[in-house]
């Protein structure tokens, strides 16, 4: 079967033929439908501090992943051939495109306690999607944030991870603040349900919110964030795009900020992120390309050209 794999940092995919997977004990093989693009993937192939995470090479990457289970093995009982499933990359058991075959190919093979339902009416793009952008997402606003109704809420960056979150907040009932640079997406912000946006963080100061998700981790964003927050208020990091923060002591101490870190999700963060994509409260921004422009649409993410989130249609 088709796959695209990679084989080195700065090195492009290589288009490869490799066998069929089989489903062993307590496995199933799902043909894949749709699988997510994502920045970890770009990170993965550019950034040499990855490689370490990617074992064994070569790896036929993409994480990702939705479609029909297709066969299942000895003492699979609740998960049922011709069910439609996306695939749970944190669930423990080593992650699609890091530690076995991801999704950039027609069939994948994983335990069948990996997998999550998919519940009527919800497309495989949206799917696949929901598996890590999703999950990542809500995980970071609601099981780490416990954004709840009647909360003040900021959201810094409205990329593919930030417009979920915003939404989820908006739905939960919160009142939603975006901090994001790209003034071309602020009417994405209105849209989803935003009271306000603004370009810098540095604008909220002392505005009292409870919770601030940072999406987009410059450091100074999540240092500026707890400028922001009431008293005893909380800041979620989930965004990586700088390794620091340069905190100020005397607003930590002062305000008794809290600061937690989110990354990943669980099967229930999916199967409720699932609920809220087939019911089209949640709608984010996607873009489907064919297997065929995955490389292409990989640099486009790289270079910032993409606005949502990036999904690969494998088969209809």
């Amino acid at each position: 079967m088709k796959a695209w794999q990679f084989t080195a940092t700065h090195q492009p995919l290589v288009r490869v033929d490799i066998p069929e997977p089989v489903a062993g004990p307590g496995e199933v093989v799902i043909d894949i439908h749709a699988a997510g693009l994502c920045h970890s993937d770009v990170g993965a192939m550019t950034d040499e501090a990855w490689i370490d995470y990617i074992n064994p090479k070569p790896m036929v990457i993409g994480h990702e992943i939705a479609g029909v289970v297709s066969a299942v093995g000895e003492g699979v009982s609740d998960v049922r051939i011709g069910d439609r499933v996306g695939v749970c990359p944190s669930n423990g058991h080593g992650a699609p495109g890091y530690a076995r075959n991801g999704g950039f190919t027609e069939k994948h093979v994983c335990l069948a306690d990996d997998v999550v339902l998919m519940p009527e009416g919800l497309s495989f793009g949206l799917a696949a999607l929901g598996t890590d952008a999703g999950m990542t997402s809500y995980h970071a606003m609601v099981t780490r944030g416990e954004a709840k109704a009647g909360m003040k809420v900021g959201v810094i960056g409205l990329g593919g991870l930030g417009q979920i979150g915003a939404r989820v907040a908006v739905v939960r009932g919160c009142e939603v603040h975006v901090a994001e640079v790209n003034e071309a997406v602020w009417p994405m912000a209105r849209e989803i349900g935003a009271t306000s946006v603004v370009k810098d963080v540095l604008e909220w100061k002392d505005q009292g919110f409870d919770l601030i998700v940072d999406y987009a981790g410059y450091g100074t964003t999540t240092a500026n964030a707890i400028k922001a927050l009431r008293k005893q208020g909380r800041v979620v990091l989930v965004g990586m795009a700088r390794m620091e923060i340069p905190l100020q002591t005397m607003d930590m101490i002062h305000k008794q900020a809290e600061i937690r870190g989110s990354s990943g999700g669980t099967k229930k963060d999916i199967a409720e992120v699932y609920e809220l994509l087939a019911s089209g409260e949640v709608a984010p921004a996607v873009t489907a390309i064919g297997f065929d422009d995955i490389p292409a649409g990989l640099e486009d993410l790289q270079h910032h050209r993409m606005t949502g989130r990036l999904v690969a249609i494998i088969r209809s």
